[in-house]
């Protein structure tokens, strides 16, 4: 218990180190950017400008408290001031509260029910053009007040009536907002050491400072009006439909702006990433305090975020902090605020809503082609109003999203011997189908034709553009060889089955691992589902049974090869060129000829990684025996000398007939070249016979299955399966018999690894060979 405590205390004591030494100066950093800018959004939201610090200090004490982020720093945002200013025209500010208190109840509710990561279904694209568009109605607004008139009703408005303000310039009030502008674009621009203060506390006591030396007529931050008229949130008074909309808006739109302000703000730290639900059950709770507390909506605030973690936050406590200096100021030098003229802080806004028009987003979102959301999303909230802005803009996204979802890639390529090559990809939809069929018709009439269809979706319409069109093609004389290579939406679509309403999941990117029969019968059952079995179907059909091909005349070799040229090729090509003059191999791979066994298939190697020795039964004849051999070791001298081959694996696999041939003690007749190769094999079936040696499965060397299953599926232990298994132990001590090969593994330079093919359960062994004993070799 004693060392427990010890430790409590340790940690405790770090904890409060960490606190003094890097929170409590971020908190301080925070705090001078968060007044400012409180004071500036209460303006531009047409409230009290108490309200602005009220928000500011429930979104650092509660937020901060309940928060699922660590450094997030939430208060009043510049995002919904729109929002609030339009409920204050309608309903009154203490309507406006309650409003926000009921928003409030709906982020908590929402929390609790942990749907939070639904707002990241949202465009950003959405997100930013809605922020910019509130920058810009910011902007235009505040700029009258800047010079010294007052806002219009909405943003045409003040563009209309800019020029007139122009010329009618109130010259005190032009000089103080152009001070504190000119400190905002000039203070990044000054050394580190000099903007220990950040830019918008310094432009706002620069403005001050000169208008009260200058004695310049402007208005001035009355904030103790705003204390005295300090009332409850009251019940909203008219149409519940608007209310209820008003109280959605308002949750929403913060809700969204917290999480995506969450996300970015993991991006600066290293710390523990946010927890969604729990944020935004925060965000509620203190929506539902600065409303009943007089206060704005409270929300996630990226510029304080952003400050916050780069001023060296290391916990929530700084974001705590810098609520409680906002409430300190208020309360014990809340008279300075008076000294402020009112055409600075609309400065500080115009200067705000300016960079909410943030180029970097733009440069993102190009290269998604999403610039038009954000255009329209904020032209929308610019001239319409910010519910119907963002309403266009999820509009325009969710067509987009349609399009490039449904987007089809039709490729029509001619081919030597008159025959024409269709390859379809993509989702098909009745949105495709001018496209399908305009590509389609332009194929000659009587030619053949393979058409390959990638595809993961196919509704009725496509269905019906493509069965046309093939009926008409085979109609003229025409032939159609439909191969589908996803998932049989046509096959399905022909024979009346039922097609599934959604996509399938994804397959392997092809088919190539697939045995030729196996395609073949894919071919031959659609074509049979068709419907469309004429005569000369059928023969084709009947004819490649027989032959052994694809229903072309052709041997499956050259279809294949046919086919590998027309998929694979083109995607391998661009390595190929580069393997052209040089192989760099891994691994020398010894294993057996048979058609069951595909190295790169059960090794998942590709081109150049692996330099392959296929015989009957994996065999490496021991050095000098007779009769004598070079093929392998030829293999073996060339991988090791020239190759720089650090591993050489033998595989076996079950049911080899070469060790069957083995242990039934006859070498086949009629066939003496196998006879004397088997002689190769008399050793392993020795070491079989004495039962020394016996492989076991090296712990954790085994392929997972993931039902379990991880006995031989062949012969579950018997005779054969042993013998197999035995063979692979002893090709790897032949392979010591070879000078090179034992030298190199004795100086480390060179491994031997054996590893055994389960077919039946389709699983990789590798096996582990017991120690050499010695004089073995």
């Amino acid at each position: 218990m004693g060392t427990d405590t010890k430790s409590n205390e340790t940690i405790a004591r770090g904890g409060l180190a960490s606190v003094l030494r890097y929170d409590l100066p971020a908190s301080l950093v925070v705090f001078l950017v968060a007044v400012p800018l409180s004071l500036g959004i209460a303006v531009a939201s047409g409230a009290p400008l108490a309200a602005g610090l009220i928000a500011g200090v429930v979104g650092g004490v509660v937020a901060g408290l309940l928060g699922g982020s660590v450094v997030q720093v939430s208060g009043p945002a510049a995002g919904l001031s729109l929002v609030v200013a339009e409920l204050v025209s309608t309903y009154g500010w203490r309507a406006t509260c309650m409003i926000t208190l009921f928003a409030g109840a709906l982020q908590l509710l929402l929390g609790v029910f942990r749907v939070a990561r639904a707002a990241l279904a949202v465009s950003p694209a959405v997100v930013h053009g809605m922020l910019a568009g509130v920058g810009v109605v910011i902007a235009l607004s505040q700029l009258h007040v800047v010079l010294g008139g007052s806002p219009q009703r909405s943003a045409i408005e003040n563009v209309a009536e800019l020029p007139r303000q122009i010329l009618d310039i109130h010259d005190h009030a032009v000089y103080a907002g152009l001070i504190t502008i000119a400190v905002l674009v000039g203070w990044g621009r000054l050394p580190q050491r000099l903007r220990l203060v950040p830019a918008p506390l310094a432009a706002l006591v620069a403005a001050s400072a000169i208008a009260a030396v200058s004695g310049w007529d402007v208005t001035r931050v009355d904030l103790s009006k705003s204390l005295e008229t300090w009332v409850m949130p009251a019940w909203p008074r008219g149409d519940w439909h608007g209310i209820v909309a008003a109280v959605l808006l308002v949750a929403l739109l913060a809700g969204v702006e917290s999480l995506l302000c969450s996300v970015a703000t993991d991006k600066l730290h290293n710390g523990r990433r946010t927890d969604l639900d729990r944020e935004l059950t925060a965000q509620g709770v203190a929506n539902m305090v600065t409303g009943a507390l007089g206060g704005l909506p409270v929300a996630g605030v990226i510029v304080r975020s952003s400050t916050n973690a780069r001023a060296g936050a290391r916990s929530r406590w700084s974001t705590v902090m810098h609520g409680v200096w906002i409430l300190v100021f208020a309360l014990c030098l809340g008279w300075t605020i008076t000294l402020i003229p009112m055409e600075a802080l609309a400065a500080l806004l115009v200067f705000i809503g300016v960079q909410m028009v943030n180029m970097g987003h733009l440069r993102n979102l190009r290269g998604h082609g999403e610039i038009p959301v954000y255009v329209t999303t904020m032209l929308g909230v610019v001239f319409v109003g910010l519910a119907e802005g963002v309403l266009l803009g999820l509009g325009l996204a969710a067509l987009l999203a349609l399009r490039r979802l449904t987007r089809v890639t039709v490729r029509v390529t001619p081919e030597p011997g008159g025959h024409w090559h269709v390859s379809i990809a993509g989702s098909l939809t009745f949105l495709g189908v001018p496209r399908i069929t305009s590509e389609l018709r332009a194929i000659p009439a009587g030619v053949p034709v393979d058409l390959d269809l990638n595809i993961d979706f196919m509704d009725n319409a496509a269905f019906e553009a493509v069965h046309a069109w093939r009926t008409d093609h085979e109609r003229s004389g025409g032939s159609v060889d439909i191969d589908e290579i996803h998932d049989e939406w046509y096959a399905m679509g022909a024979s009346g089955a039922r097609v599934l309403p959604a996509k399938p999941p994804p397959p392997a990117p092809d088919r190539w691992w697939l045995p030729w029969a196996h395609r073949r019968r894919g071919r031959s059952s659609a074509a049979a589902d068709l419907a469309v079995a004429s005569a000369r179907v059928a023969d084709a059909v009947a004819g490649t049974a027989a032959a052994g091909g694809d229903g072309s005349g052709q041997p499956d070799l050259l279809a294949g090869a046919r086919e590998f040229h027309r998929r694979t090729a083109p995607l391998i090509r661009p390595f190929m060129m580069g393997m052209a003059r040089k192989q760099e191999p891994s691994h020398l791979f010894i294993t057996c000829a048979d058609s069951r066994i595909v190295p790169n298939l059960i090794t998942a190697s590709g081109p150049g990684d692996l330099f392959t020795v296929r015989n009957l039964g994996n065999l490496v004849p021991r050095r000098g025996t007779a009769p004598p051999d070079d093929s392998v070791a030829a293999a073996i001298e060339y991988a090791t000398e020239v190759l720089g081959i650090r591993t050489i694996t033998v595989c076996g696999h079950s049911g080899c007939g070469a060790m069957a041939a083995l242990l039934g003690g006859d070498a086949p007749e009629g066939m003496p070249a196998l006879g004397r190769w088997l002689r190769h094999g008399r050793h392993s079936l020795t070491r079989f016979a004495a039962g020394s040696g016996a492989p076991s499965e090296t712990p954790g060397g085994e392929v997972p299955d993931p039902e379990g299953a991880g006995s031989p599926g062949d012969g579950d232990g018997g005779p054969l399966d042993r013998l197999c298994r035995a063979n692979v132990l002893q090709q790897l001590d032949n392979l010591r018999s070879y000078p090179a090969v034992d030298r190199l593994v004795r100086e480390g330079r060179l491994e031997l690894v054996g590893l055994y093919f389960d077919i039946g359960t389709a699983q990789v062994h590798v096996l582990e060979r017991p120690p050499l004993a010695a004089g073995a070799v």
